[in-house]
């Protein structure tokens, strides 16, 4: 038990209105953080296209961005633990909302690689500080509420936030400037909240030889889903231009992907804690490989055609990644769980920093349907290795496998966070 959980258990087991009020500035502050970095990720495939710069560099922007992800989830602790967590929310608040507007500022694609990789490095950071405040000020009693009201916030703002695109257009200054507003509007909340600054998170051990051991299927899984998601966030609305949706048709896409992953998450949990997740990871993918097949041969046939291929391609990659870490979790000593999780985000973020690109070059030497063909071949070639451990290794019995969990891919905090809303460190 640590010394968090020890104060926990020392409080009474509810919040109160004086402790929710005092988290709705983290929640506010995440929500309009989200909606603001969930838009931009969108506009610059957007805009980098209307600008003329090729797939292959739109590819590159996004794999700047996950090479700036990377960097926070190593260094943002021991900025916290320099700083705190006030000053250095409002140093990446202040670092997002800059990277944004250089990004109209200087048509020019070594400044837009440059600005992804500070925007990457930003919204990482910006979220390890939110969850970790989050985790440490959450009751014992109330981590399941406060996971569930974060989830909604995450889901709501990031949906929402893409109808910004087409209500301002992606042609002009407004929508940048709108985005560094956002970024700017985030540093309020949490900044003016009475709230002091929680003990700076840890920075957990990363043995990748060790999580490798533990658990392959969690480790590949998490580079495909890199591969694969990663791509479909930075690169499928370059996508979506090309098969001649218009801005609020490719808000809607990018949307009801988001959408479908938030329907089918609980569903396929419930399914992999009664069987073995390895099926059920199987069944996901296979339904992930199956849409891809679908959005590759049916684009040019109309456009409603192609959002409800987004639906069902979100409905079944997204769960992959909270699969994924669950079934990695069914391997792991409560010792272990954190260092799973920061190992896994970091295979994830690497996974992300290559899908980029090599979707975007795909699709520069086959046309853009071709990019749904390059994540259907890839969840293809996991169904193949699934199979293959399942030969290696007999499934976790049923009653040692932990519960599963909806997750973020933006910081150990989250982790910890629904961990022990799970009641696994009482």
């Amino acid at each position: 038990m640590t010394k968090a959980d020890t104060a926990d258990n020392g409080k009474a087991h509810r919040l109160g209105r004086d402790g929710w009020l005092g988290l709705l500035p983290l929640l506010i502050s995440a929500g309009i953080l989200l909606a603001g970095n969930g838009l931009l990720v969108t506009l610059v495939a957007v805009r980098a296209n209307l600008e003329g710069f090729s797939p292959q560099i739109v590819g590159l922007l996004g794999t700047a961005y996950f090479a700036g992800f990377i960097g926070a989830c190593l260094v943002t602790p021991r900025l916290i633990l320099r700083a705190g967590h006030i000053r250095v929310f409002a140093a990446l608040s202040a670092l997002g909302a800059v990277a944004a507007l250089v990004l109209v500022l200087a048509i020019d694609p070594l400044v837009w690689l440059a600005s992804r990789a500070l925007t990457g490095f930003a919204f990482a950071g910006l979220a390890t500080v939110v969850e970790s405040w989050l985790n440490s000020r959450a009751g014992a009693g109330e981590r399941g509420r406060v996971l569930a009201i974060y989830r909604i916030v995450d889901l709501s703002c990031v949906t929402g936030g893409q109808f910004l695109l087409p209500a301002i257009g992606a042609e002009t200054f407004a929508i940048f400037a709108v985005i560094a507003i956002l970024f700017c509007l985030a540093l309020l909340p949490i900044s003016l909240s009475r709230q002091t600054s929680p003990a700076p998170p840890t920075s957990p051990r990363l043995d990748v030889a060790r999580i490798w051991t533990l658990s392959p299927v969690a480790c590949i899984g998490c580079i495909t889903i890199g591969l694969t998601n990663g791509a479909f966030r930075t690169v499928g609305p370059l996508y979506a231009q090309e098969t001649a949706l218009d801005l609020e048709q490719l808000a809607l896409f990018m949307s009801l992907g988001i959408a479908g992953g938030a329907v089918s998450q609980y569903p396929f949990g419930w399914l992999s804690d009664r069987l073995d997740r390895r099926w059920v990871l199987i069944l996901a993918t296979l339904g992930a490989a199956a849409a891809g097949l679908w959005l590759t041969l049916s684009g040019d046939i109309s456009a409603e055609v192609v959002l409800a291929g987004g639906f069902l391609f979100g409905a079944f990659a997204i769960p992959l990644y909270s699969l994924s870490i669950a079934h990695g979790n069914d391997h792991a000593g409560d010792a272990d769980r954190v260092e799973l999780s920061a190992t896994l985000i970091l295979m994830y973020a690497i996974g992300a920093t290559v899908g980029p690109l090599a979707a975007a070059q795909v699709m520069g030497w086959f046309g853009a349907p071709a990019f749904f063909a390059y994540t259907s071949v890839l969840h293809g070639l996991f169904v193949v290795f699934l199979l293959y451990r399942m030969t290696r290794r007999a499934a976790v019995p049923r009653t040692r496998r932990g519960r599963f969990v909806a997750l973020l891919r933006t910081s150990p905090g989250f982790y910890q966070l629904a961990r022990k809303a799970r009641g696994k460190d009482r």
